[in-house]
């Protein structure tokens, strides 16, 4: 039987062969069917529907009372304990976090601090691994990251973990930065470790203003852009031009992966966690000084709701800084 029209039945309906419907389907009483029952519009029932065949609606169903099917259709079971018990696909953070943090809502660098955690986990190196951390909001992840870190002075996070790296070279070294970190106080650190080709990675988290003191600009803030110091946007004539660090250090000859990523959508974490691996591995492989900068949301210093931070830094930093591998 195949109509495309409207199928309307006031009775019991009983088919022992295929049942097709382009168009609505409605019951209010028993429909039985032993064959294969296709719908691609709505199907609405009143009352019982049993099907022992395959049973397929690409449009929607509505049941008043109970549908039962013993065809290619499965039920669950719900009066009783599954017969195989649950198990957990993956943790709600990693046990490498201790406690929750205290940045402000909405900001993207918690966010980074669990990728890089995880990466150190995907590829067993925790225990061998020690960081080095830098001035800034995400300097409070010290308390709560179960990884051997020290904290330097402002911006000389490159030159720390160069000594540690010489010192012991069977570790896997890293710095965790702000942009007002590296780029304005310690620009000249991570340049001189780069061209040295130290085998280190450094990552920076870039969100275009000095988070921890109040808002104000940095380096990288990008024309335009409001912060406690240039209320009126970050102006070229007054203030210069934004520095794209990475853009730097990839063209340098002792690098050997940089890389940007951003945290403001979920595809852009999961690409941004990749780039951390492969800077990870660039270091265990001896191939040269590795950099990734993750643009990270601060919608507390950039004046905007925090639900709107995403979609601001998508609209005006990543338009800027474009997101990939430049080396």
């Amino acid at each position: 039987m195949t109509t495309s029209d409207a199928v309307t039945t006031n009775s019991a309906a009983t088919m022992n062969g295929a049942v097709t419907t382009t168009g609505a389907a409605t019951t209010s009483s028993a429909v039985t069917t032993t064959g294969a029952a296709t719908t691609s519009g709505g199907v609405t029932t009143n009352s019982v529907v049993t099907t022992s065949g395959a049973a397929r609606a690409s449009g929607a169903v509505a049941a008043d009372d109970a549908a039962t099917t013993s065809g290619a259709v499965a039920t669950i079971d719900t009066s009783r304990p599954p017969v195989r018990p649950a198990k957990t696909a993956a943790a709600a953070k990693p046990n490498l976090i201790l406690g929750e943090h205290s940045l402000c809502p909405g900001c993207g660098e918690p966010v980074a601090l669990r990728i890089l955690l995880e990466v150190l986990q995907d590829l067993d190196i925790v225990q061998r691994t020690i960081g080095v951390v830098g001035h800034g909001c995400y300097g409070s992840f010290v308390r709560i990251m179960d990884v051997d870190v020290l904290q330097c002075l402002h911006g000389r996070a490159p030159a720390c973990a160069t000594g540690i790296k010489r010192v012991r070279p069977g570790v896997a070294v890293f710095t965790l930065q702000g942009d007002g970190d590296m780029a304005n106080e310690g620009l000249q650190e991570v340049l001189h470790a780069a061209a040295r080709g130290e085998n280190i990675t450094c990552v920076m988290l870039n969100n275009g203003v000095f988070g921890d003191t109040g808002g104000q600009q940095t380096a990288t803030t990008v024309l335009g852009q409001r912060t406690k110091t240039s209320i009126d946007g970050r102006d070229p004539e007054t203030h210069g031009y934004p520095i794209p660090v990475a853009d730097l250090v990839a063209g340098l000859d002792g690098v050997g992966y940089v890389a940007r990523g951003a945290v403001s959508t979920a595809g852009a974490v999961l690409q941004t966690k990749r780039m951390i691996r492969k800077a990870f591995e660039t270091q265990l492989n001896r191939g040269g000084f590795s950099l990734v900068e993750i643009l990270t949301m601060c919608p507390t210093g950039w004046f905007v709701p925090t639900a709107e931070g995403p979609e601001y830094q998508q609209d005006t930093m990543e338009q800027r800084y474009k997101l990939g591998e430049l080396v």
